[in-house]
């Protein structure tokens, strides 16, 4: 499988920064502080060395995995997926990995993009096939941006050039609305299908300190973490909250998101139990 990078582990401050949601709050952007507030408070974690891979798992990946296996997904055995078309996210019959915006939308021009439509389910099922596992969220967010707190893997300053973000496609966003038109246009023209690129392609400007691509963008990825509150006390979104326990943290932010929602300390949260859409898939890692 793909290659991996050696992270050699320490101590690190795991979660945002306070300045970090000021600037979120005063910044030209559509979520309100409270969405963010459950990546805070920091909290001084310790990882263990570890490996993870340099790159999300890619399609031609996953299309070995089930060659050797026969495994089919679960969107496969439900028979749909999720989507975003022009009137926001639906359910649509056919859509799987292998045709990531429903059935035509199969190509071998995907093979080097990360595999999407994978629950976490899937993506274990992959990882303990290739003898790995998935990272934790503190493994992954420490692989992202090392042991100095940085917004994105390559430092404070957001370049539009360094990762696959709604920006790079669709200039700066700034509101909903503002997204909503541009995909809207998107979407007519060529269907919900997902514009990732393929892995790497943004290597030279956004690896992270440890040489990770795709850590900001393309596509979220699965951790191996349940969803926990770094403290209880935290007030936080009603919705992210009612998260807390059931669901597994996902990391990195897609090619749907703002520069907002990719940052190396933005959390996720998805239902563990079948669920997928056509922004999400997963890395591996494994024990040092």
């Amino acid at each position: 499988m793909g290659e991996m990078r050696r992270i050699p582990g320490g101590m690190f401050r795991q979660g945002t920064a306070p300045w970090v949601l000021d600037w979120l709050d005063a910044a030209d952007q559509p979520l309100p502080r409270l969405w963010f507030a459950d990546e805070t408070p920091q909290v001084t974690t310790v990882v263990a060395p570890f490996r993870i891979d340099r790159f999300p798992v890619t399609v031609g990946e996953y299309a070995r995995f089930v060659r050797d296996t026969g495994y089919r997904t679960d969107a496969e055995r439900r028979g749909f997926g999720l989507v975003y078309t022009e009137q926001g996210w639906a359910e649509r019959a056919g859509v799987t990995w292998r045709a990531p915006g429903g059935p035509g939308t199969e190509s071998r021009d995907f093979d080097d993009h990360p595999v999407v439509h994978v629950s976490w389910n899937d993506a274990n099922e992959f990882a303990a096939w290739c003898g790995r596992r998935l990272p934790t969220e503190a493994e992954w967010e420490f692989a992202a941006r090392g042991p100095d707190f940085r917004v994105w893997p390559w430092g404070d300053e957001w370049d539009v050039e360094a990762a696959n973000t709604a920006e790079l496609h669709a200039g700066p966003l700034t509101s909903l609305p503002a997204w909503q038109q541009w995909w809207r246009a998107e979407c007519g023209r060529h269907g919900p299908v997902p514009r990732t690129s393929p892995v790497g392609s943004f290597s030279e400007r956004g690896d992270s300190p440890f040489g990770c691509a795709d850590m900001a963008g393309n596509v979220y990825e699965w951790t191996a973490t349940v969803s926990r509150l770094y403290d209880d006390t935290v007030r936080c979104d009603p919705t992210v909250r009612m998260a807390m326990g059931r669901y597994r943290v996902i990391r990195g932010g897609s090619w749907m998101n703002f520069r907002y929602q990719v940052r190396c300390s933005e959390r996720m949260h998805g239902d563990p139990q079948g669920w997928s859409s056509f922004a999400h898939g997963f890395r591996c890692a494994a024990d040092a």
